[in-house]
């Protein structure tokens, strides 16, 4: 199966470690995220792009490690001090309260070495933090970045697309359509989408012929 993506999809999403698919683009990311014990510090932080898989990996983390997760845009003074280990999902999303709830977060997390993942389309220094002291210790933490797909991934997240909006392909169009997109997420979510909006409103089936008239059509309005 492949990588798990976060896109806002009509269909059930699962998110078991089975479902992640693996491949030297993520690899070392995923080794990462599923080996606390080597986090210097007991923190990492996880970050690609949108619909890198980001998510997935967290929830494997959560599962594994009993962890709560929580959204950085919503973070309360009740979660400065859990008992478990945590996730912070989207750190972009800090508001300035929220970065002193953090701050505190990761001081409580560091004295009691409970582990804590934060997830970010970017690197800290990219966060926009007014905060100088939770700044410096975001800065100083563990980096593991999930870069754009390579073949063998962007193949299988088209195919997990598809089967997450349970569609029903030809059988080449994975490899047709991974050899015609632009390597990234959000591309293949694009294609994917139109796709299904295609084949629903054209009421066709979802074959290497539907996927070059899409093709022209996403091209054509690029």
């Amino acid at each position: 199966m492949a990588e798990q993506l976060t896109f806002d999809l009509p269909a059930g999403v699962a998110l078991s470690a089975g479902e992640y698919f693996v491949s030297q683009a993520n690899a070392a990311a995923y080794t990462m995220v599923v080996h606390p014990d080597g986090w210097p510090d007991r923190k990492l932080i996880l970050n690609g792009p949108e619909g890198a898989g980001k998510s997935h990996l967290a929830r494997i983390f959560a599962s594994q490690n009993g962890a709560r997760i929580l959204d950085a845009a919503d973070l309360t003074e009740a979660d400065q001090h859990p008992d478990t280990a945590i996730v912070v999902e989207d750190a972009e999303g800090l508001t300035p309260d929220g970065e002193t709830i953090l701050f505190h977060l990761h001081n409580h997390m560091a004295q009691t070495r409970l582990p804590l993942l934060i997830t970010a389309k970017t690197a800290p220094a990219r966060w926009l933090l007014t905060l100088p002291d939770l700044a410096s210790r975001m800065q100083a933490t563990t980096p593991a970045t999930i870069g754009n797909p390579d073949d063998e991934l962007l193949m299988a997240i088209i195919m997990k697309l598809l089967a997450d909006r349970q569609l029903r392909y030809a059988p080449d169009l994975p490899a047709y359509l991974s050899q015609r997109i632009e390597r990234t997420f959000a591309a293949a979510e694009r294609v994917v989408v139109a796709l299904d909006e295609a084949a629903l409103r054209d009421k066709r089936k979802i074959n290497v012929r539907l996927a070059h008239d899409v093709l022209a059509t996403l091209n054509s309005t690029d």
